[in-house]
């Protein structure tokens, strides 16, 4: 999920990658051993659609199943000569990616992994960027996955690797012996990543960004959008985004600004009125990082949207 659409203020402003060449419902062999499948179902916080991996021949590994449509999970069938489905791996439980998880464990028998219960608040409708349900909370994994697991099938390692932030249940996925890695919503080059409390988190998301920074990948393929090169690159900039965001909000509070509903306009200029909720909760994620520094106070805790913010006096 992202911010799409945001137009930030020009010092703050990325420079995205929106190109991607794909048709819906075909498996294309974007990396050696490595097929994608676009889901039709294109918006605000999914761009062109969810990206469905799979990986490996033979014994096929399935990443983020996406949405429950026929058309989709006949493609992924379809994409299948002589192979069987051995895992399917999720993510993150955002419905975007698991609401195909029963249809397609229907199909093939496969065990289904994820990191499971994080026993952390999730997200609700009245917390939803979109303004919809939007975490499968009834998602269940038949076997549970933890940092530094690895997948294994006769041509394909997987190392699994805990990002929370975007939400606390997030893995990214390492391909061994290609410097790849399959990055769900954490890292996306088409836009900036979602960060909704409670579900998401700051300090959690800056933490695995800088982690996945101290890596050596050549190539991520995200949840959404096209292969990001030079990931790295792509990171550091997300980080010093992140940063001047964060300057600008408490120049807001500095200036007297003590809620969200007025800094949102200040930070976001041309918003839609679709995303006005993502960057309210945007703020927030930022504002709570901030309190937890001891740089900001809040009389409200844990804080909410309509809760007040100001700079503690020396």
């Amino acid at each position: 999920m992202s911010t799409s659409g945001y137009a930030a203020n020009s010092a703050s402003r990325l420079a995205f990658n929106s190109e991607m060449n794909f048709d819906y419902g075909v498996a294309v062999e974007v990396a050696p051993g490595v097929r994608r499948i676009v889901a039709n179902n294109p918006g605000p916080f999914t761009f062109k659609g969810t990206n469905t991996y799979l990986v490996g021949r033979g014994d096929v590994a399935v990443i983020d199943p996406g949405p429950d449509d026929e058309t989709h999970l006949d493609a992924i069938t379809a994409a299948l000569d002589g192979e069987r489905i051995s895992h399917i791996l999720i993510t993150h439980t955002h419905r975007d990616h698991t609401d195909a998880v029963a249809r397609l464990k229907a199909y093939s028998n496969a065990p289904v992994l994820a990191f499971g219960d994080t026993g952390k608040e999730r997200g609700a409708r009245t917390t939803s960027p979109s303004g919809k349900a939007f975490v499968d909370l009834d998602f269940t994994p038949d076997e549970t996955l933890r940092d530094g697991d690895t997948l294994e099938a006769a041509d394909w390692a997987l190392d699994v690797i805990h990002t929370p932030g975007h939400a606390p249940d997030h893995l990214c996925f390492a391909l061994r012996g290609q410097r790849t890695l399959f990055s769900g919503d954490h890292v996306m080059g088409w836009n900036t990543t979602v960060v909704a409390p409670p579900e998401g988190n700051m300090s959690e998301y800056l933490a695995s960004l800088e982690r996945l920074a101290e890596r050596r990948d050549k190539l991520f393929f995200p949840g959404h959008g096209g292969r990001i090169e030079m990931p790295q690159r792509v990171i550091r900039a997300y980080l010093i985004h992140r940063k001047m965001r964060e300057s600008a909000i408490y120049a807001c509070l500095k200036n007297g600004d003590r809620f969200i509903p007025q800094i949102v306009p200040k930070i976001y200029s041309r918003l839609h009125s679709k995303l006005e909720p993502a960057a309210a909760l945007s703020v927030l994620a930022h504002l709570e990082y901030l309190v937890e520094r001891g740089l900001v106070q809040c009389e409200e805790l844990p804080a909410a949207i309509h809760s007040a913010f100001s700079i503690p006096r020396p």
